[in-house]
This record gives C-alpha cells, sequence and structure tokens, in this order.
C-alpha cells in the first residue's frame, strides 16, 4: 500500500507544479500577450478554467489511486498512462518540461502498487 501512497503523494505533487507554475509560465503570459486578446473574456476564463480543470483531475487520480480496495487492473491502466504520458514528455521535451518527473513516477509507483 506504501507504493499507492507514494503515486498518489508524486499525483498531487504533480497537480501542484501544474497549476502554480503553469498559471505563471504560460496561462498568464498566453492570456496577458497580443495572441488572445481576440477571445474576449469569457473564453481566457474557459481556457484558465479548463487548465486548472487539469490539474483537479491529476488530484482526483491520486484519490483514486490511494483508494483502499482499488482493482489492480484499474491501478495498472492509471499508472500506464500516467508513466506513458511522462516519458512522451521526456523524449518530446528532450527533458527541458519540469512535469515528466513525477508524472512518471506517479505512474510507475502505481504500477509497482498494483503488483506488489
Amino acid at each position: 500500500m506504501i507504493w499507492l501512497y507514494l503515486s498518489s503523494l508524486a499525483m498531487f505533487a504533480t497537480a501542484i507544479i501544474h497549476s502554480i507554475a503553469g498559471e505563471k509560465r504560460l496561462i498568464s503570459p498566453l492570456l496577458d500577450s497580443g495572441a488572445t486578446k481576440f477571445l474576449g473574456p469569457q473564453l481566457s476564463g474557459i481556457m484558465r478554467g479548463a487548465w486548472h480543470l487539469t490539474s483537479l483531475f491529476m488530484v482526483l487520480f491520486g484519490v483514486v489511486v490511494a483508494w483502499p480496495g482499488m482493482p489492480s487492473g484499474a491501478l495498472i491502466a492509471i499508472g500506464a498512462v500516467w508513466l506513458l504520458i511522462g516519458v512522451a514528455i521526456l523524449v518530446r521535451s528532450r527533458g527541458r518540461h519540469p512535469g515528466w518527473p513525477t508524472l512518471s513516477a506517479g505512474g510507475a509507483l502505481a504500477i509497482v502498487g498494483a503488483i506488489l
């Protein structure tokens, strides 16, 4: 069960990093630039909301992974998706994207926790 708690912790960390760093380094600069002025306040709000909704889903996955009695098949599926996304981001960004370590760790730990 410790592996699943560690996976959950990595997922929570990913969500926090995604929300805070993404807002500071991506969402705010993008919405403040001239590139998105044509969107208007409603669509700008939707973009910001969708970004943070993604972070909330990361938290939800962290809760699901740590939930007692969760079927191992579900844990393996969740872990595989997180691990694959982490590896894809690592390869695509050549290691420069800050999210790949916690994404990969969350996935790998979920798989280990499901198997052990």
